[in-house]
C-alpha cells in the first residue's frame, strides 16, 4: 500500500513543480512562497478546528490532534528545515530551466541513503552502491549539459541553491522518518496530520516575518529586469516583497487604457491561479507522503526515491510546453539518475 501511495505522491509532485515554475515566471520568490504557505494553511487549519470541536473523530484520516510544546518544538524545527529547502529550491527554479532543476532534485534519494548510513548506521549492499555511482555519473553529465547553456555548476549561484535545496530536502526526509517512527523504533512517534497541518502554519508565520523584514531590500532575482513593467497609460499589477502592489502610471482615458488595465488584471489573476495550484498539488502530495510513511514497514529510502520520479512529469512538461534546450543530452543524464533509483530500489527490497 505504501508503495502505491509513494507513486501517487510522485505524480502530484511533478505537477507541483510545473505549477511552481509557472507561478514564478512573472513574480518574485518570497511573495509566491508566502502565498503558497498561506493557501496550504487555509487547507489544513479548518481540519485542526473541526478536530478540536469533535466534528472530525479520532478514527478519521483527517483528524488533527491538539499538541503541546513537547510536540510543537519538533514541528517548528521541521518547518525551518523545509523552509530552507524551499527558499533555495524556489530561487533555483525561477532562474534555471525546469529540465535542469528536475534532475538535480532527483539526486535526493542518494543523499537520503547516504544520510541513513551516517545517521542511522545503515550499510549499503552492491545494488545500492551501484545506484550511488550511477547517480554521481549522472550528476557529472548533467553538469556538462548545463555548460552547453552557459551554466557553470561551480560558479553559478542558482545551481548552488538548487543543490542546497536538494540537500535540505534530503535532511527533511530523514527527519520525517524520525518524527513519524514509533518511539520503540528510535523515533518520536508524532501524528502525521499534526506534522503536516502545523508545520505549514509555522512556515507561513516564518515567511510572513521574513517578507516584512525584507521590505525595500533587493531580492536576488531582481538583478534581472522586472517581468511586469509599468507601461504609460496602464494600471500594472505586480507581486512585490512588500505587498501585492497596484501601481498606477499616468493614465489616459479611453478604451486603450481600459483594455490594458484588464490585461494586467488578468496577469494578477493568472499568478494567483498558479500559486493556488501549487498549494493544492503540494498539500495532496504531502498528505499521501505522510500517510505512506505512517504505515508499517515503510522505507524512507524507497519512498524518497519513488517521489523523485516526479522528475519525469516536470521534464516532460519542460520539453513539450516550455521548449527548453539540450533535451537529448539532459535525457541521457536523466536516464542514468532514474537507473540509479532502480538499483537503490532493488537494494532496498
Amino acid at each position: 500500500m505504501w508503495l502505491v501511495l509513494a507513486f501517487l505522491s510522485a505524480a502530484l509532485l511533478g505537477f507541483y513543480d510545473v505549477a511552481k515554475k509557472q507561478a514564478l515566471r512573472d513574480n518574485p520568490v518570497i511573495p509566491v512562497l508566502t502565498l503558497n504557505t498561506f493557501f496550504c494553511s487555509l487547507i489544513f487549519m479548518p481540519l485542526v478546528v473541526l478536530s478540536a470541536a469533535g466534528i472530525i473523530g479520532e478514527g478519521s484520516l483527517f483528524y488533527v490532534p491538539l499538541c503541546g510544546w513537547a510536540v510543537h518544538k519538533y514541528i517548528v524545527l521541521k518547518a525551518l528545515i523545509v523552509l530552507s529547502s524551499w527558499l533555495c529550491g524556489y530561487y533555483a527554479m525561477k532562474n534555471l530551466p525546469l529540465t535542469l532543476v528536475g534532475p538535480i532534485n532527483a539526486t535526493r534519494p542518494v543523499m537520503v541513503l547516504l544520510g541513513a548510513i551516517i545517521v542511522f548506521g545503515e550499510r549499503l549492499n552492491v545494488y545500492q552502491w551501484t545506484g550511488v555511482m550511477l547517480a554521481i555519473v549522472g550528476y557529472y553529465l548533467l553538469r556538462r549539459s548545463g555548460k552547453k547553456e552557459g551554466i557553470d555548476f561551480r560558479h553559478n549561484r542558482w545551481i548552488v541553491l538548487a543543490v542546497l535545496g536538494a540537500v535540505f530536502g534530503a535532511v527533511s526526509a530523514l527527519f520525517d522518518k524520525y518524527l513519524l517512527a514509533p518511539a520503540g523504533e528510535g523515533g518520536v512517534g508524532l501524528d502525521r496530520m499534526a506534522v503536516q497541518s502545523y508545520f505549514m502554519f509555522y512556515q507561513f508565520i516564518l515567511l510572513l516575518v521574513f517578507w516584512l523584514m525584507s521590505r525595500g531590500k533587493k531580492a536576488p532575482e531582481e538583478d534581472s529586469p522586472p517581468a511586469l513593467p509599468v507601461r504609460e497609460g496602464a494600471e500594472c499589477f505586480e507581486l512585490q516583497p512588500s505587498q501585492f502592489a497596484k501601481v498606477t502610471a499616468p493614465s489616459l482615458t479611453g478604451r486603450a487604457g481600459e483594455k490594458s488595465s484588464r490585461g494586467e488584471s488578468f496577469l494578477l489573476r493568472r499568478s494567483i491561479f498558479w500559486v493556488l495550484l501549487v498549494s493544492i498539488f503540494l498539500s495532496a502530495a504531502d498528505f499521501v507522503y505522510f500517510y505512506a510513511l505512517s504505515l508499517p514497514d515503510a522505507l524512507i529510502s524507497v519512498v524518497s526515491m519513488i517521489r523523485r520520479g516526479s522528475v519525469l512529469v516536470s521534464f516532460g512538461v519542460g520539453a513539450l510546453v516550455f521548449h527548453e534546450k539540450n533535451l537529448r543530452s539532459k535525457a541521457i543524464d536523466l536516464v542514468l539518475l532514474l537507473l540509479s533509483m532502480v538499483f537503490l530500489y532493488l537494494g532496498s527490497r
